[in-house]
Formats: structure tokens, sequence, C-alpha cells
């Protein structure tokens, strides 16, 4: 698993709109998850240590943000076949065992994760109200153990854009597995 950091996406940048299928093959759209305040949209997958470690805490902010007026989805852009940990059927598991509550979809073509540029797992992008890229960076200062966090940034993040705040700064990149791209 190559580690790597997300890239550098402008602030501004517009939510596309675009479905995705969750576990039961119903298709979401990702414009009509937008929540009063905006949406987190966070590129993750069942596998790597690196999501697997902020898993927890993804889902516990989740509901911090939905009291905000942000919604949360997951999208999984390793449906891959050389990873059936990271498939369909593997999600539905974690959805159980994790208790997500909230969608978690599959991105099985990557055009997800290519619109967006996303370059590991886990990614991630809140957008404001209006669709409109807020905030891409990490969850915390310390991916491995959350005991050893000393700077939350997702939560104060999403905090600021509620009360319509500018953009904090600087965004500090996530790091995590490269995506297992198909045609890479």
């Amino acid at each position: 698993m190559a580690l790597v950091a997300s890239i550098h996406v402008d602030t501004g940048w517009i939510l596309p709109e675009m479905l995705l299928k969750d576990v039961h093959g119903e298709a979401v759209g990702l414009r009509d998850q937008l929540g009063e305040k905006g949406l987190l949209v966070a590129f993750t997958c069942n596998h790597c240590p690196y999501a697997i470690a902020v898993w927890p805490r993804l889902i516990r902010h989740a509901a911090t943000l939905k009291a905000m007026g942000i919604n949360t989805i997951a999208v999984n852009p390793n449906i891959h076949p050389n990873y059936p940990a990271d498939g369909v059927v593997a999600m539905a598991e974690k959805i159980a065992e994790w208790g997500i509550d909230f969608p978690y979809l599959a991105d099985e073509d990557q055009a997800a994760a290519s619109a967006f540029d996303a370059q590991c797992t886990p990614d991630l992008y809140l957008f404001d109200g209006e669709g409109k890229l807020y905030y891409h960076g990490r969850i915390d200062d310390y991916w491995k153990d959350e005991n050893k966090v000393t700077s939350e940034e997702l939560v104060p993040a999403a905090e600021m854009m509620a009360a319509g705040e500018a953009a904090p700064q600087p965004q500090h990149p996530t790091i995590g597995c490269s995506i297992k791209w198909l045609d890479k």
C-alpha cells in the first residue's frame, strides 16, 4: 500500500452532480445529499490502515456535523477485483459492524474519485450549503492514534463554515493509502 497525500484543490470548487450507488444498488445523487449548511464527502475504504484508523472519528464527527446542518457521505473508490475487502458486500458488512448511519457509496467506475482529484483513503472534502468547496484537509493532526491528537481540524473548519466565517488556513493534506485505480 503506497502512502500518498491528498493534493491541493482550490476552495470554491463546485460539488459535481453525480450519481453513485449505495450497497443496495440504489442511485444516490451527490448534490441531493447537501445539508442546509453543507456536505462532507469522505473518500475512504475498508482495508486501508489509515482509513480504518479514521473511521471511528468520521462516524462520530458525522453526528456532530449533522447537528450543524452538514450531511456526510462516504465514497469507496476501491471497487477493484484485486481488493475484495473493499467490495460492495464488504461495505454492507462494515455499515452494520461499525454502525455507519450515513450513505456509504460505491464509486465503481472511479468517476467520482477522478472528478474530485482524490488521491488517497481517506481524502476529505467539505462543501458549504451552496455546494462550494470550503475545506479539503485532514480530520486532525494524528491519524494513527486518536489519543495522540493535539489539533482537531475538520470539526473546527465545519464550525467556521456554519458560522459563515472564512475558510481556515492552512489546510493540511490528508495522508493514506493510494486509491487502487482500475486503469493505472
